[in-house]
């Protein structure tokens, strides 16, 4: 069953197309990350899943619906940014006037204590709050309504280790629960940890789909990373490794080369490397990671 389909989207501002062709799935239930560059297109497309956004062309479903059927309202959980906030209400008063609008919501107490949101901080007004208090009663505000789905927009963006793990642990339980859970996120360690499935959208379209481990076994077996000074001819050190290998430098001279990575191919990169001269430090043999199967798929790195 799929809690959001989304076919052939586009959104165009001006001359620009934010959305371009984007279709992806969301199965019922589980944890979808939506990750792409700034400008990919993703909070457009998150927005007209949201019903706040009108497509162009294509089509978005949620949980069979036209996103924009008030019917979904109570369904529906919508993790807003400071928009939608009152700025002098408390928190514990917003959170207890969206409770107001659910026919059996979450106790309020209860749920901002488990967002740690309590004493001081429930009293405080909107305005007044911090950041990363702001971001787990907005949080909270898109949970207390018991939703069959919900979209979260960077949950754990300038939360501290404690509450970022707090708000992680959360995530699973909605799942647990069968709540369906659709986020954007741009820490790649959130995207593997919590993510049953990956969409990636670059330019308007998706560039790839997957659970975590199936995009990252899709390239290559293994990395060898070293550093290095910088610009070296990676051209003449692939001509060293077997046909399919491949090597690119990241920033401050890190080098990433992929491949079959056993203990021939890590032989010929060291003797390359002794043979032309080249200081290579902190060598290490890696796993594929989701960042770099980010980084092949967009050409950037995701950065907040």
């Amino acid at each position: 069953m799929l809690a959001v389909e989304v076919v052939d989207l586009v959104k165009t501002y001006g001359r620009a197309r934010a959305v371009d062709g984007l279709s992806f799935e969301v199965p019922a239930g589980k944890v979808t990350a939506l990750l792409g560059p700034n400008g990919a297109g993703k909070t457009t497309t998150v927005e007209i899943c949201e019903g706040f956004r009108r497509a162009d062309a294509g089509t978005a479903r949620v949980l069979g619906a036209d996103p924009r059927d008030p019917r979904l309202r109570p369904r529906v959980g919508v993790m807003l940014q400071s928009g939608g906030m009152y700025p002098g209400a408390k928190a514990d008063e917003m959170l207890r006037l969206v409770a107001a609008h659910h026919a059996h919501p979450l106790d309020p107490d209860a749920l901002l204590a488990r967002v740690g949101l309590v004493g001081a901080p429930a009293r405080t007004p909107f305005r007044r709050l911090s950041g990363g208090q702001k971001q787990l009663l907005s949080l909270a505000m898109a949970v207390v309504g018991r939703p069959e789905l919900v979209f979260l927009d960077e949950p754990t963006a300038g939360l501290d280790v404690r509450a970022r793990h707090d708000t992680w642990d959360l995530v699973e339980q909605l799942r647990s629960a069968g709540v369906t859970v659709v986020l954007t996120t741009h820490a790649m360690d959130e995207a593997e940890k919590l993510a049953d499935q990956v969409v990636i959208i670059n330019r308007g379209r998706v560039v790839a789909a997957g659970a975590p481990i199936e995009l990252k076994g899709g390239g290559a077996d293994g990395e060898l990373r070293f550093r290095a000074p910088g610009r070296l001819d990676l051209g003449q050190l692939l001509t060293a490794l077997p046909v399919g290998s491949r090597a690119v430098e990241r920033a401050g001279g890190h080098y990433i080369v992929s491949g079959t990575v056993d203990a021939a191919f890590v032989a010929a990169v060291m003797a390359w490397c002794a043979n032309n001269g080249v200081p290579a430090t902190d060598v290490r043999v890696e796993q594929r990671s989701l960042e770099d199967v980010f980084v092949d798929l967009t050409g950037s790195e995701l950065t907040p």
